[in-house]
């Protein structure tokens, strides 16, 4: 075999390789993020809370403004379905939610923005900046007293109209294999988004024993 011969069948396995790996690389973070975003089984994980560190392992996902806020309207255009008071979140140098809170026999056009605050444990407050119903003037908590009760949320998040916040407990979020979902930062303004989530081993299958 000539080395002409020779180099092009070591450049043609090299460029299988590589598009092996790329076509692997894929196809895994895509089963990841389904595993992810798929409705709760109605498998028991409760077993899997009391684990060891060593348990699981976590993964460090980045993410833009863009990419999180269509699925953060996705899923909340999925949780109002026909109700009657809508509302949508953008991403912008803050977290700015718009929509529509009822008065008397009619709505008002509602711009809220707040700063999120990242926790710990990965959850967010969402800690209110400035508020606005239309061309009405009311007291913020009671603004903030409307939107939880008017608004549908999430169960994990929680209105506290007394210290004009919005707690997000992304921990208490309800996910597919019991995997934990967490937040590890946000900049908004650098557009510098970071999310942890913790997999258990045994969630796929793998019966984890100590080295």
């Amino acid at each position: 075999m000539s080395i002409r011969k020779k180099h092009h069948t070591s450049k043609s396995k090299w460029k299988r390789l590589f598009y092996s790996l790329l076509a692997f690389n894929f196809v895994f973070f895509l089963t990841l993020v389904a595993l992810i975003f798929w409705p709760v089984s109605d498998a028991d994980y409760s077993s899997y809370q009391e684990r060891e560190p060593d348990e699981s392992s976590e993964f460090i996902v980045r993410t833009t403004k863009q990419n999180l806020n269509e699925l953060i309207n996705a899923y909340i255009s999925q949780l109002l379905g026909d109700t009657r008071h809508q509302y949508s979140i953008e991403l912008e140098e803050d977290v700015h939610l718009l929509g529509e809170l009822p008065v008397f026999s009619s709505t008002v056009p509602l711009s809220v923005h707040f700063e999120p605050i990242v926790q710990d444990n990965g959850d967010i407050i969402l800690q209110q900046k400035s508020i606005s119903v239309g061309l009405l003037e009311l007291p913020n908590k009671k603004i903030m007293e409307y939107m939880g009760r008017y608004l549908p949320m999430p169960e994990w998040v929680t209105v506290n109209p007394s210290d004009e916040e919005i707690y997000v407990a992304l921990s208490e979020m309800d996910i597919k294999s019991n995997f934990e979902v967490g937040v590890e930062y946000i900049d908004l303004e650098a557009n510098n988004i970071a999310f942890k989530i913790r997999v258990p081993y045994r969630t796929l299958g793998i019966e984890y024993r100590e080295q």
